[in-house]
């Protein structure tokens, strides 16, 4: 199954992977108008949430089913379980009881089919040929409504999710991204773990499946997205026909409320060292929740891709300099503080003096003048045009719809672009202010072994190296006194006529 968005995978592969993995709405800046043209929503009565996206270009469907659970919903206890739930949904169910019965139905139809799981969000889809879009809708029903958690399977699945396990802690930045992880958000590890706890899943059981499924698995917590060559009111019958005796269940979070992330009270150093080729620094912070502070979240976005446009001030005075081989910034949007994130590569022996230059900038960003409002205008037309395919690749569409249902709403994603244009420098200033320039953050820097014992710092040193830096700056200089006015009459200069 494709699942697990992997920072690790992310660090060896450079920063700019780390940006394609936090940032899944490539096609959200759509003007409302124009998705409104395209896009068709029903409520049925159990509370399943219907979204169609018609579209004639190709004879290929995509059904999905998006789900609000993902590990924001794990206690210690369940650490790693909503992706093992995910593992189970195209096995055994009612109308599909034997093992393997169900994935080879979806062989018959040409199917391709995946799932994924995130912090805030379970999506399962399938692709195939247009004509079969209602068995496909029907066959989702089944497993969706009435899984069976076979023993042979689950005792199957385990496996390969313990082997995914194996494989992502094998990795050299496995221990460092769960330790930067673990310190930006303190108390609530299990809810930000999606890889999970390793004897967790070793020890589930088909009754600790049974308790995810009754808690979160009901209409009235999923979503039923559609696109394609598909008729809008075709879908909304076919929904109520499979999914419209799926009933209605009290709502999982007002019995399981999600607890609140602690603020991170404290600046934090992790310092590690692996089998690495390049030093990595991350500096994180805790950002917006995009239903708390939605009108942050814009201006995360359209700082952030300021801040990576090649010739900016901030990149200009980090890797044109060559203090850093590479640096990017990224909000990743979730409702449950998403994280601010600088990755990047320091030049080789000058990890010390980029992390200082970093620190500096980052104090700078909110300083009146720091964007000209004709670089943000290039940033935001840059982000429409960017939507304007993605709304043209349907399937892509479909996971993009999906996700910012369960992560914030639909509304949300009809009014992304409106908004995200009408970001000012102000709105970016603060935002900054708010959750960037002089808050606590955790600074990590993944070394080669090679290098560990030339870096000086120790984890404390590092956690307040960007306060020394703000510290050491030279005080502003004092403004010049204006020179007095004598005044004979109210608003007149002397001499003046």
């Amino acid at each position: 199954m494709r699942s697990l968005r992997s920072l690790t995978a992310a660090l060896l592969a450079g920063a700019a992977c780390l940006a394609t993995a936090a940032a899944p709405a490539a096609a959200r800046a759509q003007s409302r108008a124009e998705l409104a043209r395209v896009i068709r929503r029903l409520v049925l009565g159990n509370g399943l949430e219907v979204v169609v996206v018609e579209n004639h270009g190709v004879p290929l469907a995509t059904v999905q089913i998006d789900v609000k659970n993902g590990s924001y919903t794990q206690t210690p206890e369940y650490a790693g379980l909503a992706h093992m739930y995910e593992h189970m949904f195209f096995k055994a169910s009612r109308d599909y009881p034997a093992p393997d019965e169900f994935t080879q139905r979806l062989g018959e139809l040409g199917a391709v089919f995946n799932a994924t799981t995130q912090e805030e969000d379970v999506s399962y889809y399938m692709t195939l040929p247009s004509d079969s879009a209602r068995v496909a809708m029907e066959a989702m029903a089944s497993a969706v409504r009435s899984p069976l958690f076979r023993d042979d399977e689950l005792a199957r699945e385990k496996e390969v999710v313990l082997g995914e396990y194996d494989r992502n802690q094998s990795g050299p930045g496995f221990d460092f991204q769960q330790e930067m992880t673990r310190r930006l958000y303190p108390g609530s590890f299990s809810r930000k773990n999606v890889i999970g706890d390793r004897e967790v899943l070793r020890t589930v059981t088909p009754a600790k499946m049974r308790e995810i499924e009754t808690r979160y698995y009901v209409p009235n917590n999923a979503a039923l997205v559609v696109t394609g060559d598909v008729r809008p009111d075709s879908v909304f019958a076919w929904a109520a026909r499979y999914y419209g005796g799926w009933a209605r269940a009290a709502n999982p979070f007002q019995a399981n409320p999600i607890p609140p992330i602690p603020p991170l009270s404290a600046d934090q150093g992790v310092i590690a060292a692996a089998p690495v080729s390049a030093t990595t620094v991350i500096v994180q912070w805790q950002g917006p929740s995009v239903r708390r502070d939605r009108a942050s979240t814009y201006a995360a976005d359209v700082l952030s891709d300021a801040l990576n446009t090649d010739g900016s001030r901030f990149q200009h005075r980090l890797v044109d300099s060559g203090l850093w081989q590479s640096v990017l910034v990224n909000y990743y949007t979730l409702d449950q503080t998403g994280p601010i994130t600088i990755s990047g590569q320091p030049a080789p022996g000058r990890a010390r003096e980029a992390l200082e230059a970093l620190f500096d900038e980052v104090e700078h960003i909110a300083d009146p003048g720091y964007f000209s409002a004709d670089e943000l205008q290039a940033v935001k037309a840059h982000r429409t045009m960017d939507a304007a395919l993605g709304v043209e690749r349907t399937s892509a569409l479909t996971h993009t719809v999906g996700f910012w249902w369960a992560v914030a709403d639909i509304e949300y994603f009809m009014g992304y672009g409106d908004t995200m244009a009408r970001q000012t420098p102000d709105d970016l200033r603060r935002y900054a202010t708010t959750y960037i320039v002089g808050r606590p953050r955790v600074t990590g820097v993944l070394l080669p072994t090679s290098e560990r014992s030339a870096f000086s710092f120790t984890e404390p040193e590092l956690a307040v190296l960007w306060r020394k830096v703000v510290a050491s700056r030279p005080a502003p200089k004092p403004a010049t006194p204006a020179t007095p006015v004598r005044t004979t009459t109210a608003g007149r200069r002397a001499g003046t006529r």
